[in-house]
């Protein structure tokens, strides 16, 4: 008996701290030659909220069914952005944020061990956005990037990626998570068993705790550009699922 199926849906996907869009280069190249429809917006890097509601803009001017992946700080984002809307059909997290009620990033990064990447990170200043207190913010050192982000690019790749990365705003690390969008849509999670920036014991228990379809890949936290075949499989799994739904 043929089951009735919805649109294919138009892919989101929200790069997370460190880098930008174009981290999901090959991601996109590989979804769009298998005739998907892709958006990779621009993530601020600035303030949960305010960069959850952007993203929900955008996902809100699609008039069709969509899956919101996430990389990183990006996954903290979708997770939000997902709220209130009534076209997202699956989350998609990439060694991702999936934060729960209340919660912040800094939380689930200090509930476990320190991953070997957290000695890379330098504080600074970043330019202010008005005249008031200039804002603080977070990147990698340049000359240890490749091994705490990317161990599993080439050089020539990580050199590119460490000069071009842009600084998190420490205060898009401490907003607080309102409602979670996985407690009520079909959750998709690949967990980078390599990873030096977030712990994978700790994508673990997010994934768990989101009662995800877990993919587990043994990659870096820049997986989506070494493995974007792997992290492609996950996307259309769920494309495809949450068109039978």
């Amino acid at each position: 008996m043929h089951r009735p199926s919805h649109p294919s849906p138009t892919i989101v996907l929200v790069h997370g701290a460190f880098t930008d869009a174009s981290s999901w280069a090959e991601v996109i190249a590989l979804l769009r030659n298998d005739g998907r429809t892709v958006l990779a917006p621009a993530n601020p890097l600035r303030d949960l909220a305010q960069d959850a509601a952007w993203i929900r803009s955008v996902v809100q001017g699609i008039d069709v069914p969509v899956v919101l992946v996430g990389h990183d700080y990006g996954g903290a984002v979708i997770t939000q952005a997902a709220t209130d809307t009534d076209n997202v059909v699956a989350l998609c997290y990439v060694a991702a944020f999936g934060l729960d009620t209340g919660e912040c990033v800094l939380d689930v990064v200090n509930r476990f061990a320190p991953a070997p990447g957290a000695g890379a990170i330098v504080t600074a200043d970043l330019p202010a956005r008005t005249s008031g207190r200039p804002e603080r913010g977070i990147h990698l050192r340049e000359d240890l990037f490749p091994q705490a982000y990317a161990a599993d690019l080439p050089p020539l790749v990580t050199e590119v990626l460490a000069v071009t990365q842009r600084p998190i705003a420490c205060d898009a690390l401490t907003g607080r998570s309102g409602r979670p969008a996985w407690t009520s849509t079909p959750s998709w999670y690949a967990i980078a068993t390599a990873d030096r920036i977030l712990n994978p014991t700790a994508q673990r228990f997010m994934a768990q705790r989101m009662a995800a379809a877990e993919h587990v890949l043994d990659g870096s936290h820049a997986v989506l550009m070494s493995q974007p075949d792997a992290v492609v499989a996950m996307i259309l799994e769920a494309a495809e699922q949450s068109r039978c739904l």
